[in-house]
């Protein structure tokens, strides 16, 4: 199932992220053979508010994602508080509570790294707003296997630490405002417009 995907968007941001999160899917939707897999550092607020946050403004489904689940195209997936969420070679979820990764757990690193292995060049990720470094050693690691990675402006983040150190690790020199990134992305074939 999850081998027939064509791409796995896998999304890192923290303080800021909801709002960035909101402005990329707000009136779109995953195509079927696209998993978008998100892993925010929540902080403050209620995952279960986001949840349905995100549903109210996708239409599309979007779950925490569970131990052992299968990933499935078409389907927004969010790692629980207080877990590392992984992609195993198979394509299924993995949770674990190994030490935090850049002072947090979930790590954005653990997931880029995790779905660079399993993806491959179907890996596009990309990194939102953020205080701290997370994301960036993931973020390189996607390139150095053939994915893609789009890093909003440090401009336009409300923390841009994750923004720029993203750019650092990777060397990638655009950045996107978040209307630039959501055209990139609708372009790619990794969102639609919710007719």
């Amino acid at each position: 199932m999850a081998r027939a995907l064509k791409h796995v968007l896998a999304i890192g941001c923290s303080a800021g992220g909801t709002e960035a999160l909101r402005h990329l899917f707000m009136r779109r939707i995953v195509p079927e053979n696209v998993a978008v897999i998100v892993v925010l550092h929540v902080g403050t607020v209620s995952p279960d508010i986001l949840l349905d946050f995100l549903r109210v403004i996708t239409n599309c489904p979007v779950n925490e994602a569970e131990s052992q689940e299968p990933i499935l195209g078409g389907r927004i997936y969010f790692a629980p508080p207080g877990y590392h969420l992984l992609v195993s070679p198979e394509g299924n979820f993995e949770l674990n509570v190994d030490d935090p990764v850049n002072y947090s757990r979930p790590s954005i690193d653990v997931l880029f790294e995790s779905a660079a292995e399993a993806f491959k060049e179907k890996v596009v990720a990309v990194v939102l707003t953020g205080a701290n470094h997370d994301g960036a050693a993931g973020a390189a690691r996607i390139m150095a296997l053939g994915g893609q990675v789009l890093i909003q402006s440090p401009n336009e983040a409300e923390h841009p630490q994750m923004p720029l150190a993203a750019m650092e690790a990777t060397r990638v020199k655009k950045s996107y405002f978040l209307n630039e990134m959501a055209a990139a992305l609708e372009q790619k074939g990794l969102i639609e417009k919710k007719h």
